[in-house]
């Protein structure tokens, strides 16, 4: 069952006695466990009947009494673990587990791993609980969810747009959220237009987020792409400027991985527009770039550039070089990938 199939079921009033919630990738947990804080009971049901424990600071027992009480002046009550990876002893929950209060709502958030599913708390947990596992968006499946969550908000938003949000938030959905939200709250009216009507261009992540239409990871790459050897060090001399903008520990990982889906084309028997489309997720701008770097490198080029970002990925955390700042070993590294 997804976060979204959680939400819909207590929304119309259909409950199980234990939720447990875990896995890698926090939104979707916080979304379950913030809509259980405040919406499964109603405001003077939860004075009474909302308990909220952390797991770094939970007493297995006290959670479990809390589980066992019965709730006042209502049909339920609410119990919430958050954190609960934190907790001591938590396998300790398992006798509760086998036999839970009917009139108990607990919902578990264990974060950033999952349950040895050897274990005997699992076990138990998968006869009688909702388990959810909460996975990380594939990068490859990354800009199309942020366009489908863009929509979902009432707004459109370009690809160009799309790729500036996906290479500077990198894989963390609640963060791609705040700043999407941020950016409907700046826009709301802004331009004369309903929402619907209203598109996120880069203009707007560029005034409101602070992220550089010109010079970024994606700008960059469409310049080594061209071989625009100008207009590449105007771009890493941008980010010695301003650190945050394209530290190397971010451009060189994105940078590999442009490179190396460019190079699967290769393997690929009809290389035309046509068929690159559905390869990069029919991003236009992405089958552009392609296009150019396979145009301006050939096959030997893109594995020069593979094992150059490799030697100086190596360079960049200090192997074999411990002095040269990051904006050196770009612009150095930069000079040999197109000087050929």
């Amino acid at each position: 069952m997804s976060a979204e199939k959680i939400i819909s079921e207590w929304k119309k009033k259909v409950f199980k006695n234990i939720y447990w919630l875990e896995g890698e990738e926090d939104y979707y947990i916080d979304m379950v466990v913030d809509y259980a804080e405040h919406n499964i009971l109603d405001e003077a049901e939860a004075g009474f009947n909302l308990t909220v424990f952390y797991g770094k600071d939970a007493d297995w027992a006290a959670v479990v009494n809390a589980c066992k009480r019965y709730p006042m002046f209502a049909e339920r009550q609410v119990v919430l673990l958050k954190e609960a990876q934190q907790m001591k002893d938590i396998d300790k929950l398992e006798s509760y587990v086998e036999n839970p209060l009917s009139s108990t709502i607990f919902v578990v958030a264990h974060k950033t791993k999952t349950l040895d599913k050897r274990g005997k708390l699992y076990k138990v947990l998968k006869k009688s609980a909702e388990i959810f596992t909460s996975e990380k968006v594939k990068d490859y499946k990354l800009q199309e969810w942020i366009g489908e969550y863009v929509r979902s908000q009432g707004y459109k938003i370009n690809a160009k747009a799309i790729s500036l949000l996906d290479e500077h938030l990198g894989n963390d959905l609640n963060r791609i959220v705040n700043e999407i939200e941020k950016l409907a709250l700046n826009l709301k009216g802004k331009k004369g237009l309903p929402a619907d009507r209203q598109e996120i261009t880069e203009d707007d992540i560029e005034r409101y987020i602070g992220i550089s239409k010109e010079y970024n990871v994606f700008e960059l790459q469409a310049a080594i792409a061209k071989k625009d050897l100008a207009k590449a060090i105007k771009i890493i001399q941008y980010f010695e400027g301003n650190p945050k903008a394209g530290p190397i520990q971010m451009v060189l990982p994105a940078l590999y991985a442009s490179f190396s889906k460019v190079y699967t084309v290769f393997g690929m028997s009809d290389r035309s527009e046509a068929a690159l489309k559905p390869h990069f997720y029919f991003n236009s701008n992405a089958v552009k770039n392609a296009m150019e770097t396979i145009n301006n490198y050939g096959y030997d080029g893109i594995e020069r550039v593979l094992l150059l970002l490799h030697h100086y990925n190596l360079k960049g955390v200090g192997v074999g070089d411990t002095g040269t700042s990051d904006a050196s070993l770009m612009k150095e590294m930069v000079v040999k990938m197109v000087s050929r």
